[in-house]
């Protein structure tokens, strides 16, 4: 695995010992990049380790919730007005059109217990509005999505 710098890699090696401890098997760490996936209820979320500057690192963290969504105004407006009342983290579109949730926070001082509540909002926010995204604008939930 590369490493853009020796924070990032610091960083990293520091975040691996927490996945495991606070998620165990279900923190599958991928071997090409810094970055972690784990299930959970209908998300798939990612955390990954990116360099910020030459003497950190951040932990983005993200699930994305639908493919096949139309990216309409209406959908916007609805992912923008939550992103209003969205005390932690955006809602967001990507370059491929699926929609996603994510929060990142500084790698230099991150604690197992921050770690975990960015993890778990994320997971729990995607689990929470897939549905209803699913329901008001179509596309699929990213769970069903066929592999």
């Amino acid at each position: 695995m590369e490493f853009k710098t020796p924070s990032q890699q610091a960083i990293y090696e520091k975040v691996v010992p927490l996945m495991k401890e606070l998620f165990g098997e279900m923190a599958q760490a991928r071997e090409d990049r810094p970055t972690f996936g784990i299930r959970a209820g209908s998300a798939w979320v990612q955390t990954w380790v990116s360099a910020w500057g030459d003497d950190d690192a951040t932990l983005t963290t993200r699930a994305w919730l639908t493919t096949g969504t139309e990216l309409t105004v209406d959908l916007a407006r609805y992912l923008l007005n939550l992103n209003d009342e969205a005390r932690f983290g955006a809602f967001g579109i990507d370059k491929d059109g699926d929609t996603f949730f994510e929060h990142t926070i500084l790698g230099s001082t991150v604690s197992k217990e921050e770690l975990k509540a960015s993890i778990m909002a994320v997971a729990s926010t995607a689990d929470e509005h897939d549905d209803e995204i699913v329901s008001r604008f179509g596309g699929i939930r990213m769970a069903d999505r066929p592999s």
